[in-house]
């Protein structure tokens, strides 16, 4: 049984989703503010969360910061319905996904899984590609999917599911385009839904956090209009 943290300053939010949650068969913890959430993470972190931006005392940007200093458990973001910066911000932040408020409990529902499943996916061999299960090395990369380990030229780098997924999707065949559709079906279910702003700020963030460990980091080519090449290096 996953464990879902869900954070949202709006009990009735709280109360509904919870609900729907626990009939889906998730066990679910409630947060009304980010403080709070916090301190419960620092002593047992979820599986996954479900944040609010707007919230007292720590708002869910401030709050995701903190999660990903240590953790690269996925995490959805509740988004305004008309905020697009709300959403560009998190996502390139390190959220894996967002929901726009007001939302379809069952298309929550349905991100939650579909996260869920592309984490189990990553740390198993049993998938329907085993290639996609072994440590795969292309020039000064080493991926390690069992592990969720990515090593550039001698350095660890933390990535999310989304982040290391799409890595590795790229990186699997150097020199060949992937479009933006091929890498939101690596990323996402055929049944969510996400645009082209979303796999850009995947990639934005990830590139972020590869040039982190090396400044000089350039092997993940834009190609405006068709996608995305990964050149080994």
């Amino acid at each position: 049984m996953s464990r879902i943290a869900l954070v949202d300053d709006d009990r009735n939010i709280l109360t509904s989703v919870s609900m729907t949650l626990e009939a889906e068969g998730f066990e679910v913890e409630t947060y009304n503010d980010g403080q709070s959430a916090l301190e419960a993470f620092n002593k047992r972190l979820p599986d996954m969360a479900v944040l609010d931006i707007k919230m007292p005392r720590m708002d869910g940007m401030d709050l995701l910061q903190r999660v990903r200093q240590k953790t690269n458990m996925p995490v959805i973001f509740l988004t305004s319905k008309d905020d697009e910066i709300d959403e560009v911000l998190g996502l390139r932040m390190g959220a894996d996904d967002y929901v726009k408020k007001p939302f379809s409990q069952r298309l929550l529902v349905e991100r939650i899984r579909a996260l869920l499943r592309r984490q189990e996916a990553i740390a198993s061999d049993d998938g329907p590609n085993p290639e996609e299960s072994k440590v795969m090395v292309r020039g000064n990369l080493t991926m390690d999917p069992l592990r969720h380990a990515v090593n550039w030229k001698g350095k660890d780098v933390s990535l999310t599911v989304t982040e290391f997924l799409l890595l590795q999707a790229l990186a699997q065949r150097p020199g060949f385009v992937k479009s933006r559709d091929q890498l939101m079906d690596v990323a996402y279910d055929d049944q969510v839904y996400v645009d082209d702003r979303t796999i850009d700020s995947h990639i934005k963030r990830l590139r972020k956090k590869m040039r982190q460990s090396d400044p000089d980091f350039a092997a993940i080519e834009t190609l405006y209009g068709i996608g995305y090449r990964y050149n080994e290096e």
